[in-house]
């Protein structure tokens, strides 16, 4: 694991990177919010990154999440579930997150808003669109409208946005296609709903620049920020 001066390091190069990516398409850095991809990697990683200014965290299983926490339940973070959600560990992910940004059924839905409902918790969550191949996880475009119409119809949900995994390719450039998809994807939901989406959460270590530029109001940095895992993986 790297020690907290090389995440300070890397933290310093990764807003390098946002600034000059928004200064390209003439947007605020300050606009765009920068999610610690935390899987994987230890709570001792998680307190580092905090202690230089992070304070997003994502984590794509419900169970690691669960053994890191009693090592930094002192920190005032939001803390992100970006993984595929089971019904079973439904309750327990709305105990430990404040947002779910894997939303992708209108049953799964229901069911976070039943559990949020028990903890009299308000729950920020993102639909998830795949838009590449079928066994991405996430929902396909045609089921978009009755997801979101679904959620903001349930009041201990909070809709907040789209988000999306690209297929990953060595060429960031070709998740732009994509992104200026769920961009679209975003602004119509948006439409349709009547209501603001304040999220659009796409972008990963090795092409978030391409996101900043068209559009993305969150991006999911792990391996740029923590380094290699010992499995590789994306973000």
């Amino acid at each position: 694991m790297l020690d907290a001066a090389s995440i300070a390091n890397n933290i310093e190069h990764i807003r390098e990177r946002i600034d000059r990516a928004a200064e390209h398409s003439l947007r605020n850095p300050d606009e765009i919010a920068l999610v610690a991809v935390s899987k994987t990697f230890s709570a001792e990683a998680v307190r580092a990154a905090h202690g230089v200014g992070l304070r997003h965290f994502g984590e794509n299983r419900v169970q690691e999440a669960e053994s890191k926490r009693p090592e930094i339940s002192d920190l005032v973070a939001i803390w992100h579930l970006i993984g595929h959600l089971q019904s079973n560990k439904v309750r327990r992910a709305v105990e430990l997150f404040g947002r779910i940004d894997s939303l992708d059924s209108v049953a799964l839905a229901r069911k976070l808003n039943e559990a949020a409902a028990a903890q009299n918790k308000k729950l920020g969550v993102l639909i998830e669109v795949h838009l590449g191949e079928a066994t991405k996880t996430g929902i396909a475009e045609s089921d978009l409208a009755e997801v979101a119409e679904a959620a903001i119809s349930l009041p201990y949900l909070d809709l907040l946005g789209l988000m999306t995994v690209p297929p990953y390719s060595e060429d960031p450039a070709s998740a732009r296609p994509y992104f200026q998809k769920l961009k679209k994807l975003h602004d119509d939901t948006a439409s349709r709903i009547g209501r603001e989406l304040r999220v659009l959460s796409m972008g990963m270590s090795h092409d978030f620049e391409v996101a900043i530029e068209e559009g993305a109001t969150e991006i999911r940095v792990g391996t740029a920020l923590f380094g290699k895992r010992s499995k590789q993986t994306t973000p």
